[in-house]
C-alpha cells in the first residue's frame, strides 16, 4: 500500500503497487482498512465503499495505471 488515505478529489484513497509498473487506485472510500507500508492480498478487504471526495453516489473508483499512465481497468476485472 503506497497511499492510504485523504487525496484531493479522490476523498479516501487507497493506492497498491503491484511492481511491474502496476498501481491501482480505490478511491471515494468511507473508511479505510489499510495502512501505507501494509503488503495486502487479494481478496483481502482495505476499504468500506463511500461518498468521500468529489463523488456524486457511493461507488467504488477502481483505477489501474501502468507505467505512469492510466489504462481501461476492464480486462483486469474478474469475471467467470
Amino acid at each position: 500500500v503506497t497511499w492510504a488515505g485523504d487525496r484531493y478529489g479522490y476523498g479516501q484513497l487507497v493506492e497498491i503497487d503491484h511492481g511491474d509498473g502496476f498501481v491501482t487506485r480505490y478511491g471515494h472510500n468511507d473508511t479505510l482498512t489499510v495502512s501505507i507500508g501494509d503488503v495486502v492480498t487479494k481478496g483481502e478487504p482495505i476499504a468500506k465503499m463511500g461518498n468521500t471526495g468529489r463523488s456524486t453516489g457511493v461507488h467504488v473508483h477502481y483505477e489501474v495505471i501502468r507505467n505512469g499512465k492510466q489504462v481501461d481497468p476492464l480486462p483486469f476485472v474478474y469475471k467467470k
